[in-house]
């Protein structure tokens, strides 16, 4: 098979790709966090309008993987560091705002005729806007996209498009196996969470607190 899809696609190793995808998707990314923030508060549609932006953000950031911006990235340090710092400070202002809804959500506890609500996402907010700009800022993409995506494209191949397009195929089914995953479970969530305000704040402020780590993470992170 690996020597089928070299040879017809230009993919060095297909299989290793496939694995490592799969392991880097099921890692706890903004992606996943927000999506499952989404379903739990607004329902299954509600979630999949968030996995939809997902899907289009990483598209975005393949063909600019493609186009070969990774290499400008990794090639322009000054480049990647305005770049990790506007994802950063918009990941960490999302978990802070995750955060103050959570404590206004766990102040409001005691006060009758108040209605139980997970509060990570606004129910004003399209989820599809937020998660394209999320997805397109989240650490986890940008450094697989970097670092790992490129380097199973073979550069002596002589059409490049098709060994991105087999390569974002497969990423984009192994998140939406996942999304969906996260979604239904969301779902389920949601009964409890309009029940139960502690519950939902305590989500919150978990959530809130990833997202700030997120930001961490992507503030610290280098392309070595």
């Amino acid at each position: 098979m690996n020597a089928f899809m070299h040879a017809s696609l230009g993919i060095t190793d297909f299989w290793t790709f496939v694995l490592g995808t799969i392991f880097i998707v099921l890692l706890p990314g903004p992606n996943s966090m927000y999506v499952l923030s989404v379903a739990a508060q607004r329902g299954v549609r509600a979630g999949y309008r968030g996995a939809c932006g997902v899907f289009l953000g990483d598209l975005i950031l393949m063909v600019l993987s493609a186009a070969g911006v990774a290499s400008l990235l990794k090639a322009s340090p000054a480049l990647f560091y305005v770049v990790k710092t506007i994802g950063a400070a918009y990941l960490a202002w999302i978990g802070f705002q995750m955060l103050r809804g959570a404590l206004r959500s766990w102040s409001q506890r005691g006060e009758p005729g108040q209605p139980a609500t997970a509060v990570p996402v606004e129910r004003t907010t399209d989820p599809f806007g937020k998660a394209l700009v999320i997805s397109l800022l989240n650490p986890k993409a940008i450094l697989f996209f970097i670092s790992f995506f490129i380097q199973f494209v073979d550069p002596q191949f002589a059409r490049p498009v098709l060994s991105f397009v087999a390569l974002g195929l497969v990423c984009q089914i192994c998140s939406f196996a996942y999304l969906t995953t996260i979604i239904l479970v969301g779902a389920r969530l949601a009964e409890a969470f309009r029940r139960r305000r502690r519950l939902s704040a305590g989500m919150a402020s978990g959530v809130g607190a990833m997202f700030i780590g997120f930001g961490a993470k992507l503030a610290t992170a280098t392309l070595n």
